[in-house]
């Protein structure tokens, strides 16, 4: 999802039909793929030349050709540039000799696409925000270099160590379609959920609500004193998916959630999706939403957040960097996981939470300095580098660990909490990357914008969704995924 809520819709797959996402890993789901737009319609053109390589040592595990320019793109979103520029200063030191380019911009597909059809790309790529390139496309038509030699390298704090083997769990396989090969490093990894204040919740008494009953009464002692109890992005509504789909999954298993990945018949009319429906509907009805939360982008309703007009806002954890601007210094921000509807028939329990992963990294396989590009992944996968992202943007990394010895930040602090404390009960629901039109402009927009508007009932919705679901199912023009 990265730190931008727009996403273009993805292309059918072209020349290779045989490629296929990651599936998910026992409940832990790999982290989702970013939402992408079409991209990179040129095929297999011998592009630029590729410097050669250096020679290859103990402190240069990939060959890095130590005078080689390296020309790096990074996305310039809620995460901003500067973690890159620290990490390109690490690398200038290693290769003094080597000239560093680096570029940012939030228009990543449009500038870039022309540079992949005429094979000349850069070396390293962000590829996130709202226009990013299809990986899907990139990949299909043999564009991107596979990471695995990267992954295979020794770490950049201890030789003994594999970089694959001091990543988190189910990285290595998100980056993958089919077969071995890693296409795609995630360097964030995002904690999603029902944002608050605890000072904000203090103010009125309460503690975050564990149960549905007591996010009501919390809502309701906000209201008499003129505080509402939500707001959300009303103009990108799919935000709201942020708490409503793991607060799905809790209510009736992960089960669910695959099934409607899967696009199977009737699974949105499941009484979990029809229960969470009509628990978000209520929040409506009994005047507990922001008023005008409909028309808010989601840099608005993160102001209006901020400055207390709401107690909760479903959002992803690069929020803390984003909205930091207009965050009081006294907001103690933090993320709950979804509240039990039922304590006692909940499939998942309290702190069920979805996290996954964000931010991809590309090296493109016609890049001049390859090797140059997977260092640098390197270097940004030590713990210095890491260390300093965590600090700088309030978000952890694909590194395992990289926390020791920091003074967290509230909003980064707690989403560590919250992960820890869910254990194996991390949820990722894949609709979002697979289907990217349906999810956003359908499922989104069109109807859960439109319920949470006032302007459907829940009923309605489920229904308007269901049919939407089985149109993509029945569309041979769309690729379609399945949970294995």
């Amino acid at each position: 999802m990265g730190s931008t809520p727009e996403h273009g819709r993805r292309p059918e797959y072209g020349r290779r039909d045989l490629i296929k996402r990651a599936a998910a890993i026992g409940l832990i789901s790999v982290p989702a793929m970013s939402a992408l737009s079409a991209c990179a319609s040129g095929g297999d053109g011998d592009g630029g030349k590729q410097v050669d390589k250096g020679k290859k040592s103990e402190k240069n595990p990939l060959a890095v050709n130590e005078k080689a320019a390296l020309d790096v793109v990074i996305f310039d979103g809620g995460f901003g540039q500067q973690y890159a520029k620290d990490a390109e200063a690490e690398y200038r030191k290693a290769f003094p000799d080597a000239q560093v380019k680096h570029s940012a911009t939030q228009e990543i597909q449009t500038q870039l696409q022309p540079r992949f059809n005429g094979g000349t790309p850069p070396d390293l790529i962000d590829n996130s925000g709202a226009k990013q390139m299809d990986m899907g496309t990139l990949v299909g038509k043999n564009q991107l270099t596979d990471l695995t030699a990267l992954l295979d390298a020794p770490s950049y704090d201890d030789p003994a160590k594999k970089v694959r083997d001091t990543l988190r769990p189910g990285v290595v396989e998100m980056g993958q379609f089919e077969g071995k090969e890693t296409w795609i490093l995630y360097y964030a990894y995002t904690v999603y959920g029902v944002w608050y204040s605890k000072t904000n919740l203090q103010k009125l008494d309460a503690q975050y609500p564990e149960t549905w009953d007591e996010m009501l009464k919390v809502c309701e002692a906000a209201k008499k004193k003129g505080i509402a109890g939500w707001t959300y992005a009303g103009k990108y509504p799919y935000y709201v998916p942020f708490s409503l789909y793991p607060f799905i999954a809790k209510i009736g298993g992960v089960e669910v959630l695959r099934r409607i990945d899967n696009l199977e018949p009737n699974a949105w009319k499941d009484p979990a999706v029809k229960a969470a429906f009509e628990a978000y509907y209520e929040l409506y009805k009994k005047g507990y939403i922001l008023q005008g939360s409909p028309g808010l982008t989601h840099i608005d309703s993160q102001t209006a957040w901020n400055q207390g007009k709401a107690l909760f806002l479903p959002n992803g954890s690069w929020v803390e960097n984003e909205a930091k601007k207009t965050t009081p210094q006294d907001f103690r921000m933090a993320v709950g996981a979804p509240s039990s509807l039922d304590k006692n028939s909940d499939k998942m329990p309290f702190g069920t939470i979805w996290a996954s992963g964000g931010e991809p990294f590309i090296v493109p396989k016609n890049a001049r300095n390859p090797q140059g590009g997977m260092e640098l992944l390197r270097v940004m996968l030590g713990k210095k580098s890491s260390r300093n992202f965590i600090k700088s943007v309030s978000s952890l990394t694909s590194l395992n660990g990289g926390t020791e010895g920091l003074t967290l930040p509230s909003g980064l602090a707690s989403s560590q909490q919250v992960l820890e404390a869910a254990g194996r009960n991390v949820v990722n629901p894949r609709l979002q990357d697979w289907y990217v039109a349906l999810q956003k402009e359908k499922i989104g927009v069109a109807a859960i914008g439109e319920m949470m508007a006032g302007r459907l009932t829940p009923d309605e919705a489920i229904t308007k969704i269901q049919r939407f679901a089985d149109e993509t199912a029945k569309d041979d023009s769309v690729k379609k995924y399945k949970h294995k």
